[in-house]
């Protein structure tokens, strides 16, 4: 190797992750690794709640994180992509030891959450066939371990996470047909809301572009071996559909729950997004959301540990080594579960203030190679109007990053 600076892997070399699953498959298994991340139990309750709250107005605060959400994620993907490096190995090279650092942040926040994703994967096969939650999160551990054991683990994590996907989008789309709900007070309210709900913005922004999800994609996309300069467009076009299919699922849930609500019914204080879904079509619904919620969660879990372990180890970790951590950290999260019961509320909430504390700090470190670190892009001629579009995002993310730290100054006060 010569003076320049270091390659990744070229994509020969690219472990078992990725074989099976590259080109267009890769990336769109990539595009969708990104958004069934975000998707997890804690996005189906928040939105679930914010319109029951909020009614049609909602549709606004969604339209405002999905436009912030596409500002971080065309940036974070540019970066990655174009330099073939993951975050953390992009943040070691900025500042030695900046990148484990980072590392550890993701570690805290996805080992709490992916509790809390385990045992709503038990919630959801409670729902949809009545399985026992714990038997139900203990079988659907399993079946994460398993996919990161097969011989071609990348196509099956690929094909998992699409066609889980797919049926959540599918679902939700039916029950939101069924339950009428006003789709042009919700377009109106999408542009002139009758009230706007900062809580609510922040919240969706923290939950589709926080911790771990924000990288997801990126990491995945590495591995398929679509970097570089001249792949740019396609990891374009990968970071906007990632967040329009997170969109689109965000849309349709709150116009499925909108309807229920508009129509006068009182949802159940203990699960309302479940009582939603049985007050628009009956046991069906019920059922529905059963499997939503579990392809929600599973796909969490999934998520969680690819991108985790990831920061953990750099490409130059053997495929076994990388699979196998995967596996190891999906059952130390399991057995915690099954300790716990659940993944204790002051920790999620701790979590969740990591989680508002990593954006700030690897956006920085993403913002900061587009624009002053051109030898990280393969002297790659980053766009300007894309870097400036990522500061006023990033200035934005200082702010959550603060909010985080007063809410974590007053969980321990």
């Amino acid at each position: 190797m010569d003076a320049r600076t270091p390659t990744p892997a070229e994509p020969a070399e690219r472990d078992e992750t990725a074989r099976g699953g590259t080109g267009r498959s890769a990336l769109l298994g990539a595009m969708f690794l990104m958004a069934t991340s975000a998707i997890g139990p804690g996005f189906i309750t928040q939105t679930t709640n914010f319109t029951v709250q909020l009614g049609a107005a909602f549709a606004f605060a969604i339209v405002v994180s999905i436009l912030v959400d596409v500002a971080v994620q065309m940036n974070v993907w540019r970066v990655i992509g174009v330099s073939g490096l993951r975050a953390n190995e992009l943040a070691n090279r900025v500042a030695p030891g900046l990148g484990w650092a980072l590392a550890a942040l993701i570690l805290v926040g996805g080992l709490v959450f992916n509790i809390g994703n385990i045992a709503g994967t038990g919630l959801g096969t409670d729902a949809m066939i009545g399985l026992d939650p714990k038997a139900g999160a203990v079988a659907s551990a399993v079946l994460a371990v398993a996919i990161f054991l097969v011989k071609r683990a990348g196509a099956a994590l690929d094909k998992t996470v699409v066609v889980l996907g797919l049926v959540m989008i599918g679902l939700t789309t039916y029950i939101a047909v069924t339950s009428g709900p006003p789709v042009g007070l919700a377009l109106q309210n999408a542009v002139l809301p009758e009230q706007v709900d900062v809580l609510a913005i922040t919240t969706l922004i923290g939950g589709t572009v926080g911790g771990y999800i924000t990288y997801a994609g990126a990491h995945r996309l590495i591995e398929s071996g679509s970097t570089g300069p001249e792949h740019a467009r396609d990891i374009a076009r990968g970071s906007v559909l990632g967040i329009v299919v997170t969109g689109v699922m965000r849309a349709i849930l709150f116009l499925a729950v909108l309807g229920v609500v508009h129509g006068g019914a009182k949802l159940a204080e203990d699960n309302p997004a479940a009582s939603a879904f049985q007050q628009a079509a009956g046991e069906f619904g019920l059922r529905a959301f059963g499997i939503i919620f579990w392809a929600a969660a599973i796909t969490s879990v999934i998520g969680a540990s690819y991108t985790t372990v990831s920061f953990l180890t750099t490409q130059s970790t053997s495929p076994r080594t990388r699979n196998l951590a995967t596996v190891a950290f999906i059952v130390v999260c399991t057995v915690l579960f099954l300790v716990l019961g659940q993944a204790p509320v002051k920790l999620l909430v701790f979590a969740g203030g990591f989680n508002g504390l990593i954006l700030p700090i690897g956006f920085t470190v993403i913002l900061w190679v587009a624009w002053r670190r051109r030898d990280l892009l393969r002297d790659y001629d980053y766009p300007r109007w894309l870097l400036g579009v990522g500061v006023l995002a990033w200035l934005l993310t200082l702010w959550l990053g603060w909010q985080s730290i007063s809410g974590l100054q007053a969980l321990w006060a």
